[in-house]
């Protein structure tokens, strides 16, 4: 590149600029720069449109809703559903561990991490539900095992209603329960509809006093370590920043009726397909005793496993016990 086709130096002082050392120091660094933003590009180009079948990532157009999913590792499929107010990331741990035996996909809910709407209905949890049955028919996904986790258990029991014949196994790990209301979700839904309430929920979540309080994630670690870092990060960082992040979780929020999950006490007998519990002993959400008591209404479960120590993200602060669990349910022959 010669002196003449540096990048603009705009913001550089004049005597700067017409140093030779300095111009060419200069335009190194923005050379490397412009360089590394178009390795991004590049990468997450190749990620959406790799052919590689270990690691692929990308977006699907479903009508209205616009999905973003993440596919990783080869094998049977198994398709992994997240909670509120996460993304498909959460269930990282879990697909390391998984990623050589089966081919996992991990989406994110419409609302959520990258997947978003113009469409509410599509933020109901028959709209996730569907645009996820779109997504895995576009991705030539025949028959999959189907897990999910807190709202994510939800949608998979959405899922498996209208999908049956593709769906071999279920699992749920610390879900909603019939006739069983969070301590704090039907307020937070109530509050979802005042104006300007997204900008208060910002300001207060950059306060760690309040992530940490029953009111936010406190019934959802045993440790509350697990907050800090990399789920600060991924998880509640976007929200802060991003008023639209805000705004589409808090459409999920008001789209969410818990009349339609009342009805699965009586549509559970309709998922024939085996199914596995797999739950954190210690979680306020929605409590052991409550879930044990909706097993019976499921008629073909293959158990109920506590995992001590753990809360609603079970699989976040045990990813290898829920792994091992689930790589021995979805191996196994069933009738």
């Amino acid at each position: 590149m010669g002196a003449d086709a540096c990048p603009s130096a705009e913001g550089r002082s004049s005597s700067a600029i017409r140093d030779p050392r300095s111009r060419k120091n200069f335009c190194l660094k923005r050379l490397l720069s412009l360089l590394a933003r178009q390795s991004t590009s590049m990468y997450l180009a190749h990620m959406e449109n790799s052919d590689d079948p270990a690691l692929m990532e990308g977006r699907s157009r479903v009508g209205e809703a616009s999905v973003h999913w993440r596919r990783e590792g080869s094998g049977p499929p198994a398709v992994f559903l997240h909670g509120f107010p996460l993304s498909g990331h959460t269930w990282d741990r879990v697909v390391l561990l998984l990623r050589n035996r089966f081919t996992c996909y991990a989406p994110d809910l419409v609302g959520l991490g990258q997947s978003h709407s113009t469409a509410d209905e599509d933020y109901s949890s028959q709209g996730q539900a569907r645009a996820i049955q779109g997504v895995l028919s576009q991705l030539g996904v025949d028959s999959y095992a189907l897990i999910g986790n807190d709202t994510g258990g939800w949608v998979a029991r959405e899922l498996a209603l209208i999908d049956k014949p593709r769906v071999s196994r279920l699992v749920l790990t610390n879900t909603e329960i019939p006739f069983h209301r969070p301590p704090w979700i039907p307020m937070y839904q109530a509050l979802a509809h005042v104006p300007g309430f997204g900008a208060i929920i910002r300001r207060l979540l950059k306060y760690a006093a309040f992530r940490r309080s029953g009111l936010v994630f406190g019934g959802c670690f045993h440790d509350l370590i697990h907050l800090e870092g990399e789920f600060q990060r991924r998880f509640v960082e976007p929200l802060i920043v991003s008023d639209i992040r805000m705004e589409n979780a808090l459409r999920f929020l008001r789209r969410m009726k818990f009349s339609r999950l009342d009805e699965f006490h009586h549509l559970h007998q309709q998922l024939t397909m085996p199914v596995l519990f797999v739950w954190g002993a210690n979680d306020p959400t929605f409590p052991e005793p409550s879930a044990r008591r909706m097993v019976s209404q499921f008629p073909n479960v293959f158990g109920f496993h506590e995992v001590k120590d753990a809360k609603l993200f079970v699989y976040e602060e045990h990813p290898e016990q829920v792994a091992k669990l689930l790589a021995s349910f979805l191996s196994e022959a069933h009738p």
